[in-house]
């Protein structure tokens, strides 16, 4: 299982969110790089960049310190937040993403989801797929649809979908846990998908019970920066 750190962006620093409530930011770093760069050294190889300005405006804003970690590390960097046009995904590609996360397109442009599906190819897009009791939540959860997770996903996997990161609302950055019930019953109805956890990872633990649950990758943000999970337990997880 891909370990993959966060880094969520608003106004160039370094900050996390409760439950995405804007309100609750905390300021970790005031240098994205500088986290980047301690992921890297302690053997992590992937990203995972969240232009929070972007979501909520709709528009991408931080792509210069994705063009920043991507050309001064080896990361390989999923980006995510505002990504809603074709000149968004073009930057995004072009500042240095490997992959791009799209949760709010996928719900309310389908057409366009589908159609960046097709020209960059399911390897490089990633549903987002985050929920709140069960519905999908858009524009940086800070909209509810009636879209029930299960069969959003389902849906998007038919048409060519590969990747999905999937995040309990409820339980991000409440270091109470991942949601494992709702992962294991995405995994159990739609065994061939791959399924990146996000939200509520707080120890070690949490880390191996994604790994048996068959997640293909396991997003941690709070945990990292308020030392609940260390780096050297990290790496130590990446070379077992």
């Amino acid at each position: 299982m891909r370990i993959i750190p966060a880094i969520d962006i608003i106004s160039g620093k370094c900050v996390r969110l409760t439950k995405g409530d804007y309100s609750t930011q905390i300021i970790y770093n005031e240098d994205p790089l500088e986290v980047a760069k301690e992921f890297e050294a302690n053997g992590i190889k992937y990203l995972h960049l969240v232009d929070l300005d972007g979501a909520k405006s709709s528009k991408i804003h931080n792509y210069k310190i994705l063009e920043k970690i991507a050309s001064k590390t080896t990361l390989q960097i999923d980006f995510g937040g505002g990504i809603k046009s074709d000149e968004d995904i073009r930057i995004a590609f072009e500042s240095g993403a490997k992959q791009v996360t799209g949760g709010s397109i996928a719900v309310k442009n389908p057409e366009l989801f589908q159609q960046w599906l097709q020209c960059y190819g399911s390897e490089k897009i990633i549903l987002g797929a985050d929920a709140d009791k069960g519905k999908i939540a858009t524009n940086g959860w800070l909209e509810a649809s009636e879209m029930d997770i299960i069969p959003f996903v389902e849906a998007y996997q038919k048409q060519g979908v590969t990747y999905v990161i999937s995040t309990d609302i409820a339980k991000d950055g409440m270091l109470q846990g991942p949601s494992l019930d709702l992962y294991s019953e995405l995994l159990t109805k739609l065994p061939d998908i791959n399924l990146i956890a996000s939200g509520g990872i707080t120890t070690m633990k949490d880390v191996e019970d994604l790994k048996a649950l068959g997640c293909e990758g396991a997003i941690i943000g709070k945990a990292i920066y308020e030392n609940r999970i260390s780096l050297v337990d990290l790496s130590k997880f990446i070379l077992n």
